[in-house]
């Protein structure tokens, strides 16, 4: 029995406006879809599998929220286009967009190939460009709107993950070009950097990236893994009215993992409890 989505805002917070969720047919974008629709936003989710897009649609619909589909590769500029031109023809302004399609795969740099590189950043950093731009020119730079961007915990470097901590740090600094340009036009952009979340992307890798997931929480100051539902409310606020003053910022959402050093040792407990917000949050295999 699924009752509803437990957000902290409150339930008509976007009713009548239409956001935009990138990759949502999973993961943090799922979760961020249905606090979304639950606010009241008419949300449109948008990836590469229109199964998975269905699938959540459904589910957000059976909750009594409003939702709809575009199945297209951000990476494909001419697609872009005409996914912006047709949801816009169909539903109007875009308020808010939620670049959070992306993917990477762990390998040591000087293993990484010039096409698995290419690939990896056309998924994290040019494909979220093409979106923002198409967002801005086709709807936002009429109406205003507000962007909120996935980025990822790159303050320290990501060893193991080269290709996409750069991509990661240059859609950081690409947010920060956008909030200073884009401003005149009421257009607010931010960006996320979510640590290690327990996410059905965490079941996506393999091997020895498999074995580390599990462990990964002795290393988090907080002494466990973040849930979707909060990275999802960080989204939701910087997309709000009460996020009107702010703009170009990067929010870390990582318990603190990405600060101190192994000079300072983490303490073996926490009392931290995470926000039970999402009432269909699912364990990734990999955790249980």
């Amino acid at each position: 029995m699924h009752t509803s989505y437990r957000s902290v805002f409150r339930p008509d917070l976007f009713s009548g406006r239409l956001h935009w969720v990138t990759g949502g047919g999973s993961g943090i974008g799922r979760c961020v879809a249905h606090e979304l629709a639950s606010l009241g936003a008419t949300v449109l989710i948008s990836g590469r599998s229109q199964d998975k897009l269905d699938r959540v649609a459904a589910e957000i619909r059976e909750d009594g929220g409003l939702c709809d589909t575009r199945s297209f590769d951000i990476r494909d500029e001419e697609a872009v286009k005409a996914a912006v031109a047709s949801v816009v023809a169909q539903h109007g302004p875009v308020a808010g967009l939620v670049n959070n399609a992306g993917g990477q795969f762990p390998a040591p740099m000087m293993a990484i190939s010039k096409k698995g590189f290419d690939a990896v950043v056309a998924n994290n950093l040019t494909g979220g460009f093409l979106m923002m731009r198409e967002c801005f020119v086709q709807s936002m730079q009429q109406h205003g709107g507000a962007v909120v961007n996935m980025t990822a915990d790159f303050r320290n470097g990501m060893p193991g993950m080269a290709h996409s901590g750069a991509a990661r740090a240059g859609m950081s600094n690409l947010t920060m070009t956008a909030a200073y340009e884009w401003a005149h036009a009421g257009v607010r952009v931010n960006a996320v950097a979510p640590g290690w979340i327990a996410s059905s992307g965490m079941d996506t890798y393999g091997g020895a990236m498999r074995a580390l997931i599990p462990q990964l929480k002795k290393h988090v100051p907080l002494r466990r893994m973040g849930v979707e539902a909060e990275v999802s409310a960080a989204i939701v606020f910087l997309l709000s009215p009460g996020a009107a003053f702010i703009t170009g910022v990067t929010l870390q959402i990582d318990g603190a993992a990405s600060l101190g050093s192994e000079i300072f040792p983490i303490g073996s407990e926490s009392t931290s409890v995470p926000f039970d917000g999402f009432h269909r949050a699912v364990t990734p295999d990999v955790l249980k």
